[in-house]
């Protein structure tokens, strides 16, 4: 295993939603319930039964699926982007049964190993550094930890038919990611379960999702209907959908007796953090990070 404190000296390029109205541009009542129906019944497919301890969702954006993790009793919602905790706040209150924190996946401000479970959804299309987020999230995780992946995937019927019609440049059966606008990337599925394997998972099943996304489906069939019809096509495990979902398991080791306190970590050097007030000092570089009405923020230090 890499050394659980050490941190790259770059950041790869970030797409910030900062101050974006990605929750009603996107999503709400913009024709995408079913898209939000299948995700979820892939989720409750590669979740585990029985739930655990402490649950990080990466990228959880306003909290659309945090509800999801519910057998689990402590749920810390991440994303880069600050506004986007702020109406993930506003959407689910604050409890302690949720941590809202500001931050990159690149350097995530945890110690090594304090997650049973970690879910990676709708994010990874827009990793320019695949490899390096996906040892991030197992530097994060336990022994035997649940790690959920969806990746949007470039080997699917559409992009098929089109490159044979000469549609398209790109080749959807070429292991190697497109980026097809800039920070927007597809994967062949087996890219990624090498990537995933480089990075000491063990890759146990994989979902396929989305099979029916067409806008004349969505507005001739109903959702329940639709979502039924692509639970089903899930079961195939035909790897042909615009979407994948991947459940592997952590493999190796990782610090033992990790006490459910001892969650964060300073994102620079891994040093143990000091709680002063609204502030989170570094007690090796005395770096401080700002709590901002509840939210920790590590997207930049305080001067």
């Amino acid at each position: 295993m890499t050394d659980p404190n050490l941190r790259p000296p770059e950041r790869p390029p970030i797409c910030d939603y900062e101050g974006t109205d990605y929750r009603t541009r996107f999503w709400e009542n913009k024709g995408r319930d079913y898209e939000d129906a299948v995700e979820r019944i892939a989720l409750r497919r590669l979740l585990p039964p029985n739930g655990g301890t402490r649950f990080l969702e990466i990228g959880a954006g306003f909290g659309r699926l945090t509800d999801e993790y519910v057998r689990f009793q402590h749920v810390v919602l991440l994303d880069y982007s600050l506004s986007q905790m702020q109406d993930a706040q506003e959407r689910l209150g604050k409890s302690s049964r949720y941590t809202f924190v500001a931050a990159d996946l690149y350097r995530m401000p945890f110690k090594a190993g304090v997650f049973d479970g970690v879910s990676v959804v709708r994010v990874l299309h827009h990793i320019a550094d695949v490899p390096l987020g996906l040892r991030e999230v197992r530097r994060v995780l336990t022994p035997r930890g649940v790690f959920i992946l969806e990746h949007a995937s470039k080997r699917h019927l559409k992009s098929i038919l089109r490159w044979f019609l000469k549609r398209q440049t790109w080749n959807p059966f070429d292991y190697k990611p497109v980026e097809f606008v800039e920070l927007n990337f597809d994967f062949h599925p087996e890219y990624i379960r090498h990537e995933l394997e480089n990075a000491h998972f063990h890759v146990e099943r994989r979902v396929p999702v989305s099979y029916l996304r067409n806008a004349v489906l969505k507005r001739l069939v109903p959702t329940a209907v639709l979502a039924g019809m692509d639970g089903l096509l899930q079961l195939t495990g035909g790897l042909y959908a615009p979407s994948v979902f991947v459940r592997s398991i952590a493999d190796g080791s990782t610090p033992e007796n990790v006490r459910l306190q001892d969650l964060f970590a300073c994102p620079d050097c891994g040093g143990d953090l000091i709680h002063q007030g609204d502030v989170m000092r570094c007690a090796n570089d005395g770096q401080r990070w700002a709590i901002r009405d509840g939210i920790y923020d590590f997207k930049a230090p305080l001067d």
